[in-house]
């Protein structure tokens, strides 16, 4: 990709600000070393830490390129309807998240998912889910990375290959030296940066257009109408922007995509297992679905802005991708010193979402598959080394994988994909056999490997032109639904046929067997009722539905 006609006009003072974050990312990481002794401290932050720093870095974790720059070339190219990708597709799930599953994972004490679903099922749907989990986490650092190489392309006019490699390897040197820790409380200080950088382009690119009121007269003279307004109008049919029914929409993002993500994928469920008790656990990712609420305003508008001021912007390659809308903002609208805070809050986002994917990998490398599968009975030494190691390859397949995403011209549309073929039916194997105890493990495996393979034949049939779909979000939204029904059938064909695991094994694993104490370790100052995780849970759920009332 020629990034010429992309390349910002940074200055000094730009420079000053760009060099400044990176000493103190750097810094971070040195300071969390200190307190690094054992694989625990590396991989969990020793199970210390207080709710509201695990919540930032939970939705911090997620600021990735799969949100700013995904979502800001989505709001470009689908209008309003992005919303949903918060609303019904984010909030609800990391509620439930947080009041129902992940009593099971802390109470359990389990180090990460995989080891969660050997102890319901067995070691085969074990290895099975720690292989998918490592490979589904360098193909989006992948994501991050190459989102992050387009940003320091167009800052500095390097080449994209190498682009890549210097954005690795910062990404490395932190996490390496600082663990989850220096991920953790670099993603808090990544989430403040990020803000700084996106409120700039949202206000100055409303100030061009003419505010609010401007920006909808603008869509609806651009090329996506007055349905590029609206969440949900004329979701009866495909004959929309996103190209996909209600149905799809609530069943295949709303439920499976979404609670597929956000229940079951490591890399954010590791931010509330480092939580210094139940309570801050639980309130984890309910703190985090509060920011969520309001991030589509720094998103989804700076999209429909470069949509209307951006001529030509949808272009399969170069510059004017969707891609690119985000990057082409801040090259038009921002002034020096301002431009150098949006870069590097740009910068912080892609940085925030691959240490979160290369942190997640190296946890279930190490412990799922090294330590279980291959060297076991070692030291606790040799598995932070092993730890350290992994963290390196993590980011040398990323860098392979960065090359992969650069093929698509809506890095979302990849995201997606990825999601429907491996958190979906990892979803569905953990809601059944969280819920139904008479689910055998025979039965966990085969739905897990079959689901799978379910959704990844509806992606190859839809590229290969045998089944139609109306884009390429469709087929995920149905891919992911294809794989949940396939995950609910072979596990009611199978589980009759096969032996359980006995009522002693499951307790604190699966619903009416008890085993899971909800109070726990919590402190004094957890118990009170405007900290309860039902309370708050509702509330952020009943503020999402309210959110859509403008937008309907």
């Amino acid at each position: 990709m020629d990034g010429g006609g992309l390349r910002l006009n940074m200055n000094g003072l730009d420079y000053l600000i760009l060099a400044l974050y990176f000493v103190t990312v750097l810094g971070v990481g040195f300071a969390a070393r200190r307190a690094i002794r054992t694989s625990v401290d590396f991989f969990l932050s020793g199970r210390s830490l207080p709710a509201w720093v695990t919540g930032l870095a939970f939705v911090s974790a997620n600021l990735g390129a799969l949100e700013i720059i995904g979502m800001a070339a989505n709001g470009a190219q689908y209008g309003v309807m992005t919303v949903h990708y918060y609303w019904i597709g984010a909030v609800p799930a990391m509620v439930f998240l947080g009041i129902v599953m992940m009593p099971f994972y802390y109470g359990s004490k389990v180090r990460s998912v995989p080891e969660y679903l050997r102890l319901r099922f067995n070691r085969p749907t074990h290895l099975l889910n720690a292989l998918s989990f490592a490979v589904a986490q360098v193909l989006i650092a992948g994501v991050n990375l190459y989102a992050l190489a387009l940003v320091m392309q167009a800052l500095l006019g390097w080449p994209l290959w190498t682009a890549i490699v210097v954005g690795a390897a910062i990404v490395l040197a932190y996490i390496t030296i600082g663990g989850l820790s220096g991920a953790i409380y670099n993603e808090v200080l990544q989430f403040f940066v990020i803000l700084a950088g996106l409120i700039p382009v949202t206000v100055i690119g409303l100030v061009k257009v003419g505010g609010v009121s401007g920006l909808m007269d603008a869509v609806r003279d651009s090329k996506l109408g007055e349905a590029g307004l609206h969440a949900w109008q004329d979701t009866a049919s495909t004959d929309n922007p996103l190209g996909a029914q209600w149905i799809g929409i609530v069943f295949g993002l709303g439920f499976v995509l979404s609670f597929g993500y956000w229940t079951t994928n490591f890399a954010e469920v590791q931010r509330a297992l480092s939580a210094k008790n139940m309570s801050a656990a639980r309130r984890t990712p309910i703190i985090a679905a509060y920011p969520k609420l309001f991030i589509p305003l720094v998103t989804i508008i700076p999209g429909l802005v470069a949509l209307v001021t951006v001529k030509g912007l949808g272009a399969d390659k170069g510059d004017l991708q969707y891609n690119n809308a985000i990057p082409l903002l801040m090259r038009d609208l921002l002034p020096n010193g301002v431009l150098g805070v949006a870069v590097t809050g740009l910068l912080a986002s892609f940085m925030a979402g691959m240490a979160a994917n290369v942190s997640g990998f190296n946890t279930v490398f190490t412990y799922d598959i090294w330590q279980a599968y291959v060297r076991r009975g070692r030291s606790d030494e040799y598995y932070l080394r092993i730890g350290r190691w992994a963290t390196v390859a993590a980011v040398v397949i990323g860098i392979g994988t960065a090359f992969i995403a650069s093929g698509f011209s809506n890095i979302m549309n990849y995201i997606q994909a990825l999601f429907s073929l491996f958190n979906a039916p990892l979803f569905a194997t953990f809601i059944i056999g969280m819920f139904w105890k008479r689910m055998s493990a025979l039965a966990g495996f085969w739905s897990l490997l079959l689901g799978t393979l379910a959704s990844l034949a509806t992606y190859l049939l839809y590229k290969g032109g045998v089944i139609g779909f109306n884009s390429d979000l469709e087929e995920s939204f149905w891919g992911a639904g294809i794989a949940f029904v396939t995950v609910a059938v072979v596990a009611a064909i199978l589980t009759p046929l096969t032996a359980p695991k006995r009522d002693e094994e499951l307790r604190g694993l699966v619903y009416g067997l008890g085993g899971v104490d909800l109070k726990g370790d919590v402190l004094a100052g957890d118990a009170v009722w405007y900290r309860s995780p039902v309370l708050l849970g509702v509330i952020a759920v009943a503020l999402a539905a309210l959110f859509y009332i403008p937008v309907f």
